[in-house]
């Protein structure tokens, strides 16, 4: 799958993964991000507020690369479509939201972390795929199965995937970006504490570009 968006995920290494409690946050949060190297961020739908942060940050910083994480439904692929995400997270492979992305013409990388469910995706001509939860479903060395017998699939590992390990995560080939949850904690925004948070993007790019 070599489509602009995929490769503009390998570019950027690392997707932010954020929980907004507050939409009041979500533009300023963004703003950071851009501002410090990662102009990216999946905003989850963990959170009653994931539908109107992604609405207001669209509306503010509309380069911005924006997606919805944690669908599990096509009523909230629709919400998050409607808002102005780019495309669709979700943590599991459940063929009926999948389906309905695809009929819908919508960009989805739905959750695998078995050979069965790559079969799944495989079959509805999906490749790009999120590796979840990453560390507790075997990590790299799992992923390095994985990546053995199915070679055209595209990877995005996330859960459990951090600074000290996140170099060994994208030096597989498969891996287009990984997961950052690590990066806007979700305290960290709720107590607008934006320097730790612009901290942690700059260590993440140093990290990554080094």
């Amino acid at each position: 799958m070599n489509e602009q968006w995929i490769e503009t995920l390998r570019a950027l290494r690392v997707m932010p993964v954020i929980q907004i409690e507050d939409a009041k946050d979500a533009v300023k949060l963004a703003q950071v991000l851009s501002d410090n190297g990662l102009p990216a961020a999946e905003i989850t739908f963990r959170s009653a507020a994931a539908a109107e942060s992604i609405r207001l940050i669209r509306e503010a910083l509309p380069d911005l690369i924006l997606c919805a994480g944690t669908v599990l439904t096509p009523a909230q692929v629709d919400l998050a479509m409607k808002a102005g995400a780019d495309f669709i997270v979700s943590p599991g492979f459940n063929p009926t939201t999948v389906k309905y992305c695809l009929e819908k013409g919508v960009k989805i990388i739905p959750g695998v972390n078995s050979p069965s469910q790559v079969e799944q995706a495989l079959e509805l001509g999906v490749t790009a795929l999120k590796f979840f939860p990453a560390e507790a479903s075997g990590g790299i060395n799992m992923l390095k199965s994985l990546t053995g017998p199915y070679g055209n699939i595209q990877l995005m590992p996330t859960g459990g995937v951090k600074p000290a390990n996140l170099m060994e995560y994208l030096a597989i080939p498969q891996v287009i970006a990984c997961g950052g949850t690590w990066i806007a904690p979700t305290a960290a925004i709720r107590d607008n504490d934006w320097e730790t948070i612009a901290n942690n993007v700059r260590e993440t790019c140093k990290l990554v570009n080094a």
